[in-house]
């Protein structure tokens, strides 16, 4: 071993290792303390630092904002950007004013319209449809059966009566009288 406690031999299995002999040295306890100081200082600094922050308005959520705000105008004044962007302009002028973008424009627009019209015919058919439906006579029939029950089980809940109606409709007429199905 060489004075330092590191084993020089290459073809030892232990090469760069201390020795055993050097986990024993005692160390110099104004070194732990003076350790133990600095990290207390620095500690103390970063709360006054913290409290300076907070008195100024400053947090970290501003300063992040401020960072991204100053690195996005960095990056629209770069050169690459203005480039960029000048060439993304020429072209964009370049396709709107070609025949190819303006006959497609002018048929997706069409499309639109004659869709917009097709989905209003097909709804005011619904809605016509439903309308002749509720004033036919199978739908009056059930709606007529539905109120008659409906009574039936409120007016007796009302006058304090859990009783409810047979199924068999032994009250006023029987239910397979007017069943319009």
């Amino acid at each position: 071993m060489d004075s330092a406690g590191q084993d020089i031999n290459l073809n030892s299995p232990n090469k760069g290792l201390l020795s055993d002999s050097m986990t024993d040295v005692p160390v110099d306890t104004g070194v732990e303390e003076e350790i133990i100081t600095l990290r207390q200082v620095l500690a103390a600094k970063e709360r006054h630092c913290g409290e300076l922050k907070r008195r100024l308005g400053l947090s970290t959520l501003g300063g992040l904002k401020q960072n991204l705000s100053r690195s996005w105008h960095d990056v629209q004044v770069s050169n690459a950007y203005v480039k960029t962007s000048e060439k993304l302009g020429e072209w964009n002028e370049k396709v709107t004013q070609s025949d190819l973008y303006k006959k497609t424009q002018e048929t997706l627009s069409q499309a639109g319209q004659r869709t917009s019209a097709a989905l209003s015919t097909m709804g005011s058919a619904i809605s016509r449809k439903l309308g002749d439906m509720r004033n036919s006579a199978t739908f009056k029939s059930f709606e007529d059966r539905v109120g008659t029950i409906k009574s039936k089980v409120v007016g007796d809940r009302e006058n304090g009566s859990d009783n409810l109606p047979s199924p068999t409709g032994s009250g006023d007429k029987p239910l397979s009288d007017h069943a319009p199905f």
